[in-house]
């Protein structure tokens, strides 16, 4: 029964700070946000987050999770133009692939960005889930897209943030509330969505989706994240 917490580097990821994490089996820190805590196990990046801002030393019961490690299973769940190619989303795939869990907690993931004021708990950093990427046209979509999919693999995805938010998950006051009411999942357009996924096969092994980007239709895109935004009901 893993339960695990994933946090993000929102400015909001520091409200853990106050809580008693000793309930995670695992907790995964995305980027910087291994500096948020000590007791984090699994430390996430994508291949272009500089060396310098990695931890220089691990603990042995700590370790790093790159492309090497987090591609296989991403591509196991469809692929990062169907996920969302941004590590949000990554580190939820990688964790459901990697531990099978029952519960992921994740904080600090909101990806969404104030026009002035700290954008990351650091203070002011690059909105990447916002730039221009045929994977990233929906937020809301590529989240409601994990969250069913964990849900079907008996993982509840829960969000401890109190902000605005693109994820689409059940809001949990904090690390040791009771957890909420799951969101029901449409089946017929579950299988809708899987089955316009199979068809497109805008499916890329290494990862590298963007220098394929013009084998990609927007208007099929926009048409499925439709209908993975109608597959979570949120009331």
């Amino acid at each position: 029964m893993n339960k695990i917490l994933i946090l993000g580097s929102g400015p909001n990821v520091i409200d853990i700070l106050e809580q008693d994490l000793s309930g995670y089996d695992k907790i995964v820190v995305i980027n910087n946000a291994w500096k948020v805590i000590e007791g984090w196990t699994d430390h996430i990046f994508p291949h272009d987050f500089p060396n310098q801002n990695k931890p220089q030393v691990l603990k042995s019961s700590q370790k790093k999770v790159d492309e090497k490690q987090f591609v296989d299973i991403q591509n196991q769940y469809g692929g990062f133009v169907y996920a969302g190619g941004t590590m949000a989303f990554t580190a939820l795939y990688w964790a459901l692939g990697y531990y099978s869990p029952s519960s992921i907690d994740i904080l600090g993931c909101d990806m969404v960005y104030p026009k002035t004021g700290s954008t990351h708990f650091y203070g002011t950093g690059t909105a990447d889930p916002l730039r221009e990427d045929i994977s990233l046209r929906s937020l809301e979509a590529k989240s409601a897209r994990v969250y069913s999919i964990a849900l079907r693999q008996g993982c509840q995805i829960t969000n401890l943030s109190k902000a605005d938010s693109k994820l689409i998950a059940p809001r949990r006051k904090s690390v040791n509330s009771p957890a909420p009411k799951p969101f029901k999942v449409n089946e017929n357009k579950f299988n809708q969505a899987k089955q316009k996924e199979a068809t497109l096969g805008y499916f890329v092994e290494d990862g590298k989706y963007w220098e394929k980007s013009d084998s990609f239709n927007t208007d099929e895109i926009d048409s499925l994240d439709f209908l993975w935004r109608e597959t979570v009901s949120v009331t």
